[in-house]
């Protein structure tokens, strides 16, 4: 067993330990909203639950030269974002929107992807997605680099409204079979949610 310590890594090497290790991560699809009305969408691996009484989601974004990306930019200034949840229908145009583009233009619009208006916030969501959480920011953290360099804007957003495709709710759950969630492994590899097994939780 190899014992490290991550002082001794570069960032490069920490990071493929992470992504290599904690996996599958889902992926969350945001959409945020600019000044000038321009409708954001990005994909984000560091995303997970926070709690479900009220719900709560986090998603972390990373730096880039220590400026913010546009989604932590229009999340600040609107403190309302939407999250869709990434599947095996919509995950090549999802992959498409990681492309940097000006902070005017839309990836929304340049690939082909539907707006749809939300019901309690104003950022539209994605009408591609079978999950979609619209959600209001209630906690913001930014979180610097071992360096002491501004590195992660860490937001964590109360759901405010579910969109979920009756087509994939059974009975009250979510069917993971229908809604074939995709998960990020490393580098450019993805996994589909195919395969489950069931283990009795002890007493």
């Amino acid at each position: 067993m190899l014992s490290i310590d991550p002082n001794s890594l570069s960032e490069r090497e920490k990071y493929k330990f992470l992504i290599g290790s904690i996996i599958p991560r889902p992926i969350a699809f945001v959409t945020t909203e600019a000044v000038d009305g321009t409708l954001n969408a990005a994909p984000f691996s560091y995303f997970n639950v926070v709690s479900s009484d009220p719900p709560r989601i986090s998603i972390s974004v990373g730096r880039k030269g220590g400026e913010r990306k546009d989604t932590a930019e229009h999340i600040l200034m609107r403190k309302q974002f939407v999250v869709h949840i990434v599947d095996s229908d919509n995950v090549e145009k999802v992959n498409l929107t990681a492309e940097g583009l000006p902070r005017n233009q839309s990836e929304v619009k340049k690939f082909g992807l539907t707006p749809i208006k939300s019901d309690k916030i104003n950022v539209p969501g994605i009408a591609e997605a079978k999950v979609r959480f619209e959600c209001e920011l209630e906690t913001y953290l930014p979180l610097n680099k071992s360096n002491g360099e501004p590195g992660v804007d860490f937001f964590i957003g109360k759901i405010v409204q579910f969109h979920i495709d009756e087509n994939i709710y059974k009975k009250g759950r979510v069917s993971q079979e229908l809604l074939k969630a995709v998960g990020r492994l490393a580098g450019n590899d993805y996994m589909e949610v195919d395969h489950s097994f069931t283990l009795k939780r002890p007493n």
